[in-house]
């Protein structure tokens, strides 16, 4: 009748015999249970009770107990049972049932609102743990979000210092360019000065015959070489003269270099030379190779601010070092007892703009241009340092077979014992020193000479009439050399052009397709003539 009744009520419910079953029963899931009076009489109520007890705190199961009605007190057992049973709504009978029906909304409103508290402590206790675990962590994420903010300024720090060394390098290095272009038009206008002093001596030396005279001259000569021999040095460090390699004597060159050095590194450095038995020869740029072992030198000196020991050495090694093709190599070392070089920093020194001098001392650009020359030569740099010991830099070159130092190039030619074709030779220069010089010395051969002081002025003379050769100088203003030479071919495709050049820019080359050779100033006549014999292929016949 009461399932009946719940059922109008849109109520769904379970019908259980006894007190187990309502156990199971509740075990399952249940909003409320309406238990009789009389069907817990007697009943084993163990497993129910049990149940009661073992709620969870949120939990206060409503019971309905439908009892009978008395005339007075309830028995102590039926009161026993109410206290067991704990939340229990008392309905006497007979009950009518919109009563039943209130009782039972009433019981599974209480219900709901359980839920809700079990819902709310599960949410609670959830957040409590969170908050426990945060606590827990919150000194080590304090440490590790410290630890990350430190890494990131000190990257940021970083990065501000490379930028400011970056920046300072920059500048040092435009200084330097804006110095090295300098040099180089300083070198080109001092190696037409030399070629009019060395030339004028030379003159003097084949006309004079007093002795005295002719040994000034040559001393003269001798100290206007030393100058051509410095032109070279400055235009290498202008960074102005083409890679010509050529077979070198490393022990020639090292002491060919003594009194550089001497004035380079100063007196409180004691200069020392190690000079291989072997003599060894390689293919190297001159010019080039004797810039290297001077910023070698001047590294060593600015490890050495106390004093020390700078020794260069040469040796013939045996075995191609890592890095380069196999084969035999010949090496120029340059060491020190300085202030050395931390290891980590080893594998940096030959970058560009990398330095270990403090800001506007070094612009990072010595050792790298150290290894750029070796690489260009077929060799290759290698460093070794100790700190607080001292730096040693080895420079290994291929070896070269050693020359025939009988034979020469070119070969001294003199007016006595040599019978040249009249030739017809213009000269082109806007400096008239050299002009004349130049005029002066291949007239004494019985050359013809015709003489301009410009590119434009040559080309009127070339419209007028062809010449058999065309000397002319590079740099010049208004028309250089190299377009004079082009408007020659122009009018004279097989006309034999040299040029003579104090200043090697890039574009000056013997295979520039305008040019037959190219001859540096400052030079000798006997030089220039050679290579007019080598141009024009001309036949020579000793007199007599």
């Amino acid at each position: 009748m009461i399932e009946a009744l719940l059922a109008k009520q849109d109520y769904v419910s379970t019908v259980c015999a006894n007190a187990c079953a309502l156990s199971e029963e509740l075990v399952s899931g249940a909003a409320t249970a309406i238990i009789t009076e009389e069907s817990l009489a007697g009943a084993d109520r163990s497993a129910l009770d049990a149940w009661v007890t073992q709620q969870p705190p949120w939990s206060d199961f409503p019971f309905i107990l439908l009892a009978t009605r008395r005339a007075g007190h309830r028995p102590r057992d039926a009161m026993l049972v109410l206290e067991r049973l704990g939340n229990v709504i008392v309905l006497e009978r007979p009950i009518h049932s919109e009563t039943l029906g209130s009782a039972v909304r009433s019981a599974m409103r209480v219900r709901r609102r359980q839920y809700e508290a079990r819902e709310r402590l599960a949410a609670l206790q959830l957040a409590e743990e969170r908050l426990t675990h945060l606590n827990a962590n919150l000194e080590t994420r304090i440490a590790e979000r410290t630890s990350e903010l430190s890494r990131a300024n000190n990257m940021l720090m970083e990065e501000v210092a490379e930028r400011e060394r970056a920046q300072t390098a920059l500048v040092q290095s435009q200084k330097m360019e804006a110095v090295g272009q300098l040099t180089g038009g300083i070198a080109h206008d001092f190696n037409n000065l030399l070629t009019v002093v060395s030339g004028n001596l030379e003159m003097i030396e084949r006309r004079c015959d007093d002795d005295k005279i002719l040994r000034h001259a040559r001393f003269a000569a001798e100290a206007t070489d030393r100058a051509a021999k410095l032109t070279r040095q400055l235009l290498a460090f202008s960074r102005t003269q083409q890679l010509a390699l050529a077979p070198l004597s490393l022990n020639a060159l090292v002491e060919g270099m003594g009194d550089l050095l001497a004035r380079t590194i100063g007196p409180r450095i004691d200069q020392r030379r190690v000079l291989s038995d072997r003599q060894p020869w390689v293919m190297a740029d001159v010019h080039q190779l004797e810039l290297a072992v001077l910023n070698l030198a001047i590294n060593a000196r600015d490890a050495m601010p106390d004093g020390g020991i700078l020794t260069i050495e040469t040796d013939a090694g045996r075995y191609a070092p890592e890095g380069v093709k196999p084969g035999h190599y010949g090496v120029v070392r340059v060491r020190d007892n300085g202030f050395g070089i931390p290891q980590p920093l080893l594998s940096k020194v030959f970058d560009p703009f990398y330095t270990t001098k403090p800001l506007g001392k070094g612009t990072g650009l010595g050792l790298s241009q150290v290894f750029g020359i070796a690489r260009q030569s077929g060799g290759i740099a290698h460093i070794e340092s100790i700190e607080r010991e001292g730096t040693i830099v080895s420079i290994w070159l291929p070896l070269a077979a050693t020359p025939d130092l009988d034979t020469e190039l070119v070969k001294p030619i003199s007016t006595s014992d040599r019978v040249r074709r009249k030739l017809n030779i213009l000269i082109v220069d806007d400096d008239e020193g050299v002009r004349r010089f130049v005029a002066e010395g291949l007239e004494s051969y019985g050359y013809h000479i015709v003489q301009a002081a410009s590119g434009a002025e040559a080309t009127t003379l070339l419209d007028a009439a062809i010449p058999d050769v065309m000397i002319v100088d590079f740099a010049m203003p208004g028309m250089t050399g190299i377009e004079l030479a082009q408007a020659a071919r122009k009018r004279a495709p097989d006309m034999p052009i040299i040029m003579v050049t104090g200043y090697a820019e890039e574009g000056v080359s013997a295979d520039a397709g305008v040019i037959t050779q190219i001859l540096r100033k400052p030079f000798k006549i006997d030089a220039l003539v050679g290579v007019l014999d080598m141009a024009t292929g001309m036949m020579i016949s000793a007199e007599g």
